[in-house]
């Protein structure tokens, strides 16, 4: 203990003394955690809007008005169809509608008038959701009359807040990253700097030293989780914390011990600190692809959902969302803790044995 204990707070003040990697670490978890939250926008933001009113409707007005901002600006009128299209094309709109020169005439008649809307679709997510909120506009003023009611209940996230869900991903896909690289740097800097063998003669057992720089690493992360938490999702994006902190922190650890291992196996497989950011990129990327992080799992192809089951972050992101938004209990967080650790021991037991080949 003593052996693993002077290795373990070796590696702690070898970090704090290097400014440049600690200062990566807290950026990570400050700034870029609240860059993705606030900068990264799913809704209408400043859309500009052109309209042609061939029949000068007193409706086409009442639906214009409904177009303010933040999401949209004022829609600027435009005398022709080809003049509207010619604004698209330049990109000086994204949005241009047109009112018939019939269309007040037939919505009187209940005779369901269409309303052409030309979408500037270069940036695809952006235009399906500006359709989507004009859709809900302009279904107020084209039913004629309502068949039924829609009573909508918001489960989890009641006011659709999406900032708090980004941030959050985020941390986890920085976690990821993180977790990975620092793991696989404490040992390959021993190489680059020639201390590599001056470590092989150390009179301890190799189990002792790569245990005790694997946790080193997992101890700094649990670190950057909790400033994470506190200093940004928690506290400036007001995440609901709905479920047991323990339980998250439990899950955090074991996802890091899964993550150790894949960076014990990329510090025996790397020689430079440039190996190891080009493995750490090629292995994690396509873990977060496959964890639901930015496509949800439902949604991916039955080929792609099936080899997500082997991405410890999809278990970690789906365990951490049901202990902040759906307030899950331990009881019903066992599968997550399974897949979790399973795939942690099978990586930093495979992780442990390259590595260990190396002394």
């Amino acid at each position: 203990m003593r052996v693993f204990y002077s290795v373990f707070m070796k590696e702690i003040i070898t970090f704090l003394r290097s400014w440049g990697l600690v200062a990566v670490v807290l950026y990570s978890f400050t700034l870029d955690v609240y860059i993705a939250g606030s900068g990264l926008v799913i809704t209408p933001r400043n859309v500009t809007v052109g309209y042609v009113d061939e029949g000068n409707s007193i409706t086409a007005q009442k639906i214009l008005a409904k177009l303010h901002p933040p999401e949209f600006q004022k829609p600027k009128r435009f005398l022709s169809q080809k003049a509207l299209l010619d604004a698209i094309f330049d990109k000086k709109i994204m949005v241009g509608i047109i009112f018939p020169k019939d269309f007040e005439k037939k919505l009187a008649n209940h005779d369901h008038p269409q309303i052409p809307i030309y979408l500037d679709s270069t940036a695809a997510s952006q235009a399906y959701i500006t359709l989507v909120y004009l859709q809900n506009i302009l279904l107020d003023f084209s039913m004629s009359q309502k068949l039924f009611d829609l009573k909508i209940h918001k489960l989890f996230n009641q006011n659709s807040d999406s900032k708090m869900f980004i941030s959050f991903v985020e941390m986890l896909s920085v976690i990821t990253m993180l977790g990975i690289i620092l793991t696989a740097i404490v040992f390959v800097k021993e190489k680059e700097d020639g201390t590599w063998d001056i470590l092989l003669l150390t009179p301890a057992k190799s189990s002792h030293i790569i245990f005790a720089k694997a946790f080193s690493q997992v101890t700094i992360m649990l670190g950057g989780i909790i400033i994470a938490l506190g200093f940004v999702v928690l506290e400036v994006f007001q995440a609901p914390l709905n479920g047991s902190f323990w339980a998250f922190m439990l899950l955090s650890i074991l996802y890091l011990l899964t993550l150790a291992g894949i960076g014990l196996f990329i510090a025996a497989a790397s020689q430079t600190i440039m190996q190891v950011a080009q493995l750490s990129m090629l292995i994690a990327m396509p873990l977060i692809f496959l964890s639901g992080a930015w496509t949800p799992i439902y949604s991916m192809p039955t080929f792609l959902q099936k080899l997500s089951l082997i991405s410890p972050l999809r278990y970690y992101i789906e365990g951490s969302e049901s202990i902040f938004f759906r307030g899950t209990g331990w009881e019903d967080l066992w599968g997550y803790f399974v897949g979790v650790t399973i795939l942690g021991i099978i990586t930093f037991w495979y992780g442990y044995k390259k590595i260990g080949k190396l002394f």
